[in-house]
């Protein structure tokens, strides 16, 4: 038997085995799980795995504020990454209760939209990166550290 034969075998195995999750779970060890039984704190997740989940998400984010944001699409690019970024940080459930903040994206009124911005209990949870995105919905220009 070749090892493309013992690991097809041993996935359809596991696949009955260990049951497919989606969400995290706690294991009958006490163990975070995902998928198909990954102990996330044992083995973790790889670098390409985190750069696919990233781009995953990056991509929902993007999808969900097309969707759900109607002056999305007529915004600079710019603006548009600091939506992105928000969503994907937020959620667009998040997001979406930035109901001042949008209202001036709207009006195309860059200094109150960062204003809103400011004025919020997630510019303080999340430190430099609310003073970047500030900028950036401010002026419409790439902050330097994201260059």
């Amino acid at each position: 038997m070749n090892i493309d034969s013992i690991v097809a075998f041993s996935k359809a195995m596991l696949r009955l085995d260990e049951g497919l999750r989606l969400k995290p779970y706690i294991d009958s060890l006490g163990h975070m799980t995902i998928g198909y039984g990954r102990a996330l704190n044992r083995r973790g997740i790889t670098k390409q795995e985190a750069e696919w989940m990233l781009e995953d998400d990056a991509c929902d984010a993007l999808s969900q504020c097309s969707r759900r944001i109607p002056s999305f699409r007529a915004l600079d690019i710019v603006r548009q990454t600091v939506l992105v970024n928000m969503a994907y940080n937020l959620g667009i459930n998040g997001l979406l209760n930035f109901k001042r903040m949008l209202a001036a994206i709207d009006r195309k009124d860059w200094d109150e939209a960062a204003l809103e911005m400011v004025h919020s209990n997630w510019h303080h949870q999340v430190g430099p990166r609310a003073l970047r995105l500030e900028a950036m919905m401010r002026t419409g220009e790439m902050h330097k550290d994201y260059l």
